[in-house]
């Protein structure tokens, strides 16, 4: 009735309600268009009942959810092939940009092995086939806002490109792969 009216802070919008200490959710930053916002990503892994497991992806690009879990099995020594696996991104957001993929592993790894990812550390970076983590790109930014929006810990991929201006007061946990990632969280 009152017309359109601003969100003067979509990071703050998009984790309302966002529970604590459950397992299979982590926060990532995204970038939309110049603007970093903070994202929740749910994932649910469970024992499947059927001879061919469901996979449903909402606000997740499909095709890159299904990569993540093929890379989680191979790489991360996680069973999930013979699991249902949802992933969720909260918030109505669609989610395509590489670097929320640590972030939808921690996940999925998270709720496998029902063990939380702590409330306060958010995940960047993009997962190759190998296991390996790739910087994403304005990663300054993107810490910038998860330190204003309260997080204390930030994990990154260990190699990145120039000089990083890393926010006081946030701590940042470098891993080179999933495995490392899992091992530090979980």
């Amino acid at each position: 009735d009152a017309g359109l009216t601003e969100v003067p802070n979509p990071s703050e919008a998009m984790l309302a309600g966002r529970p604590t200490g459950t397992s299979g959710t982590c926060v990532t930053c995204v970038m939309e268009g110049i603007r970093p916002v903070l994202a929740e990503i749910q994932a649910l892994v469970v024992p499947s009942s059927l001879g061919n497991p469901r996979r449903v992806s909402n606000g997740f690009e499909y095709n890159r959810s299904m990569l993540l879990l093929a890379v989680l099995e191979k790489r991360g020594g996680l069973m999930v092939g013979g699991c249902d696996a949802y992933i969720n991104v909260i918030g109505g957001l669609y989610l395509e940009e590489p670097a929320a993929d640590l972030a939808a592993i921690l996940a999925l790894a998270s709720s496998f092995r029902d063990k939380p990812v702590p409330h306060d550390l958010a995940a960047i970076g993009e997962v190759g086939l190998t296991g390996e983590l790739r910087a994403a790109s304005a990663l300054g930014q993107r810490l910038a806002e998860v330190k204003r929006l309260g997080f204390t810990t930030c994990m990154i991929p260990k190699r990145i490109q120039g000089k990083l201006a890393v926010p006081e007061g946030l701590e940042l946990i470098r891993v080179s792969n999933i495995r490392e990632a899992m091992a530090a969280l979980l």
